[in-house]
């Protein structure tokens, strides 16, 4: 049995490695992906050659470890099942089906204490949109919405979707929120937006009540477009005293930013967001483990399996990040396939 590997060779290539299928340590488990999802934002970074210099890939997950680099093994969305255990292993591990950070592959090995068990109410595709879920409700964390207050969601990639998905569920006084792709804003509308516009619409200001350079009428404001002109126009929707949440991760693509007019006066308030810490001022009462937690129920209730729009598998892997890389709009979440045609 050989092991298949995805990885990012240089920039807009991948390549798919075999080679000798790995054996689990004494405490470890081997698992077998069932499927995997790509990260439209992140992995993007990597695939267009856009990851800042100096950054490391990621030190919060063991997985991923180390400098950035080329040829690089990227990914952090995976759900497999347990096909073998080390010996120190206890037994109730093997067949247990798994979550992992873990890059795209279709045989891994990892330490039990690494591997989040799915419940046994979610399926597969479901449990996929764990960090993606697990980010929206940090999100929701760090920008506090308050009861009956008027809040904006620009961008509505699969992250802007579940948090939009989430904040619907708060007594607000409105929710709007932006995007420039008609299957997405009908997503949006479906997953509990209020209204959801073309931020390319020439009254998109009049519509939302803001007067450029003198503010808006949103509390808060959450910039997940992954675009850097996106937080400008975040900035110019904000109200007096107004919370702009900067959750898209920019890479090396510089933000050009207007901060002579409204911003100062107004006393805009702009909070970067991160799924890799909570903020200090929760960590007593929100350790990681609680807001995992969390995520898994709020899956449940949001059940997000119809933000799926391509599957591909693991050989097709060229063709679905160039689909995402020139026609974003036909994607909402892409993800592989490893399972055989009868299990799916």
């Amino acid at each position: 049995m050989n092991r298949h590997r995805l990885e990012f060779s240089a920039p807009g290539r991948v390549t798919v490695i075999a080679g000798p299928a790995p054996r689990p340590a004494a405490d470890e488990v081997l698992v077998q992906t069932l499927c995997s999802a790509i990260s439209p934002g992140t992995e993007m970074l990597v695939y267009r050659g856009q990851w800042p210099h100096g950054v490391p890939v990621d030190a919060t997950i063991e997985a991923l470890a180390g400098g950035f680099a080329y040829p690089l093994a990227y990914g952090y969305c995976v759900v497999g099942r347990v096909i073998e255990t080390g010996a120190e292993v206890p037994g109730q591990w093997l067949h247990r089906r798994v979550f992992a950070f873990q890059p795209h592959q279709d045989l891994f090995c990892a330490q039990p204490g690494t591997l989040h068990p799915i419940p046994a109410d979610l399926d597969d595709e479901t449990a996929l949109f764990l960090p993606s879920m697990e980010t929206a409700v940090n999100l929701l964390l760090d920008g506090a919405p308050l009861i009956g207050e008027k809040v904006i969601v620009v961008g509505q990639g699969i992250i802007g979707l579940l948090t939009t998905a989430l904040l619907s569920r708060c007594p607000l006084a409105a929710l709007a929120t932006l995007e420039a792709h008609p299957q997405r804003r009908e997503a949006s509308l479906r997953l509990g937006a209020g209204e959801c516009f073309d931020p390319q619409d020439p009254e998109l200001f009049t519509r939302l009540g803001a007067v450029p350079g003198q503010g808006g009428q949103a509390d808060l404001v959450y910039e997940l477009s992954g675009n850097p002109a996106g937080l400008e126009t975040a900035l110019a929707l904000a109200r007096y005293s107004g919370r702009v949440v900067v959750g898209s991760w920019y890479g090396a693509k510089r933000v050009d930013l207007d901060l002579g007019a409204f911003f100062h006066r107004g006393r805009i308030s702009l909070i970067s967001s991160q799924v890799s810490s909570i903020a200090p001022q929760l960590t007593g009462r929100w350790p990681t483990s609680r807001r995992m937690q969390l995520a898994w129920e709020m899956l449940r209730r949001v059940r997000p399996g119809a933000c799926i729009t391509q599957r591909f598998a693991l050989a097709e892997a060229a063709s679905a990040y160039e689909l995402i890389d020139r026609n974003p709009g036909e994607t909402i979440q892409v993800i592989f396939d490893y399972r055989p045609e009868d299990q799916k």
